[in-house]
């Protein structure tokens, strides 16, 4: 077994290599835009070479996981977090960092996390796709918000009504104000139905998967959040409690406690952003369509702020969104929700 611990950058790698059957070991770096990798790489191939590669969880390396897959080598991509912490020597270099990732796949303590496959990946560059579309539009039209109230009109909504539309280019307006307002609704118009393109897809895709279809009976989630939940999340049997999910999303506090004192900060954001800034917009659409959910968020919110009730929110929606997929069942009101669903309920009566 050819074992290779791999310090990866956009344009290049440092790797440090270990051979099991003869003890031979080395290090090297590796250009990537003149191909030294990839010849590298299928050098091993042609050698009929077994080859297991680690390396920490970074962008810009689908290629390179492409590459590996096609050869049939084992690529293990690990938790930076975890690596980090296993760092002794107040020391950080590529070949360092190649040492290490090296070293803990030959202790056999690489830290392994769960990685989508190529057609989860390629299904969350739709989610992306289109939600940054969205947040384009959504500034394109707070500009022509703009432009309206500076001629005394608020008109929120209407204005891109069909009779709001024709008040706003009615306006007159200076040079090149008039050019603003004409560009950002010819760029308006265009993504609309781009968007509307890509909202067809996600329904698509939401209604071939059973999973995604269960997760919508929940009031506020449609096909955009119920299917990012499944693909982000993957399987509900990576996690054993529901609690995990809020870790694994990065809505759980900061804790600095110390000496039976806890200081809690801010959310931790150690997740996807994307999900969790679906399942907060889903909350807050189930509170204001489900009176239990628009009960536990007011009393929240009085009780500390709006903003930490809408993440706690969403927070909760997560768990109880993980329990439906985990128990295979939809919605249902009555419906307890986490480890103890199921058991016999005892009280503080007789046993």
């Amino acid at each position: 077994m050819y074992l290779i611990g791999v310090d990866y950058h956009p344009s290049f790698q440092t790797i440090a290599f270990f051979v099991e059957e003869t003890g031979e070991c080395g290090e090297q770096e590796l250009n990537h835009s003149d191909g030294q990798a990839e010849r590298f790489y299928r050098d091993l191939k042609q050698r009929g070479i077994a080859v297991r590669v680690g390396m920490e969880a970074t962008g810009y390396s689908r290629w390179f996981e492409r590459l590996l897959a096609e050869l049939g080598f084992e690529l293990w991509i690990g938790d930076p977090a975890e690596i980090k912490a296993k760092r002794v020597k107040k020391q950080k270099f590529d070949r360092e960092d190649a040492r290490l990732l090296l070293r803990l796949l030959r202790e056999n303590n690489f830290p392994q996390i769960w990685v989508p496959g190529p057609e989860n990946r390629d299904l969350r560059q739709l989610l992306w796709h289109r939600h940054r579309l969205v947040q384009m539009r959504t500034r394109i039209t707070n500009q022509l918000q703009a432009l309206a109230m500076n001629e005394g009109y608020r008109w929120k909504k209407k204005l891109f009504s069909e009779q709001g539309r024709a008040q706003f280019e009615k306006l007159v307006l200076g040079p090149w104000a008039s050019r603003r307002r004409r560009e950002l609704l010819a760029l308006l118009d265009h993504m609309n139905p781009g968007i509307e393109e890509l909202s067809l897809a996600i329904e698509r895709e939401a209604r071939q998967r059973p999973e995604v279809l269960r997760l919508m009976t929940h009031p506020g989630v449609g096909p955009l959040t119920a299917l990012a939940y499944v693909l982000i999340i993957g399987t509900p049997t990576r996690f054993q409690r529901g609690k995990q999910i809020g870790t694994y999303v990065g809505m759980i506090p900061c804790e600095e406690s110390s000496a039976g004192k806890q200081r809690l900060g801010h959310i931790s954001k150690q997740g996807n952003s994307l999900l969790r800034f679906l399942l907060v917009e889903a909350a807050q659409a189930a509170a204001r369509v489900h009176p239990d959910w628009r009960r536990q968020y007011i009393h929240l919110a009085m009780r500390r702020s709006k903003s930490i009730a809408k993440v706690a929110m969403g927070r909760r929606l997560a768990v109880r969104l993980y329990w439906m997929w985990r128990n295979s069942c939809e919605y249902s009101p009555s419906l307890e929700f986490g480890s103890y669903a199921g058991q016999l309920e005892i009280g503080n009566g007789v046993k």
